[in-house]
């Protein structure tokens, strides 16, 4: 393959739809159609194209379907679970991850039972190795025993920035599952099942 007449043996090399020209076997290739499906990620799998060690990856889910290339839209580590989104276009999943795109919100489980100041605190934020960290929302959702369920959310993304957060604040994270981000719910998608998104899906995103 080559990109403005560059050799490129990268198959996940970025190209810029509209002002790249791309050949492949010496013949010029038509942008392609963006698509965007989105996978209810089960607990276990790494969000990577591939592995060196030989883990299973979120591409366990999509191995008996015939599809085009996608790669995940941000992440989901490998004790996470839930909405995760994969396209083809890599300038659309750089504006649903960046700065300025929607908001992701999770539903957490952890090992114990914050009150209302505990819950300011996780909003407000802590300062983890050198770093500030915060969530926009932190919100009860229910409790039982010695444990609860919070709903975070995240106007940022930045690494393992729920467990690193909730650790600083002495919590443990039992389950860790993303349940929308912007406007597209996970609703009742079955754990490991994916779906194409609606154009209306993809625009209400990233337009």
């Amino acid at each position: 393959m080559r990109v403005n007449g560059k050799l490129v043996s990268d198959p996940e090399f970025p190209v810029r739809v509209g002002s790249d020209r791309v050949e492949v076997a010496g013949l010029e290739t038509a942008p392609a159609q963006r698509r965007v499906l989105v996978l209810n990620k089960p607990r276990g799998l790494l969000t990577t194209t591939r592995d060196e060690q030989g883990r299973d990856t979120v591409y366990e889910c999509l191995r008996d379907a015939s599809l085009p290339w996608v790669a995940p839209v941000g992440r989901l580590d490998k004790a996470s679970e839930g909405l995760l989104l994969f396209s083809n276009d890599p300038e659309w999943a750089a504006r649903v991850t960046g700065p300025g795109g929607p908001d992701k919100r999770y539903h957490v489980q952890v090992d114990a039972i914050p009150d209302a100041a505990a819950l300011r605190a996780l909003s407000q934020g802590v300062e983890v190795d050198g770093e500030m960290l915060h969530a926009k929302s932190v919100e009860l959702l229910r409790s039982g025993g010695k444990h609860a369920w919070l709903e975070i959310v995240l106007d940022e993304g930045r690494n393992r920035q729920i467990r690193r957060l909730l650790a600083a604040r002495d919590y443990s994270v039992l389950r860790l599952v993303r349940v929308a981000i912007g406007p597209l719910q996970l609703g009742t998608l079955a754990k490991g099942a994916w779906r194409w998104l609606e154009p209306a899906e993809v625009a209400a995103l990233a337009d």
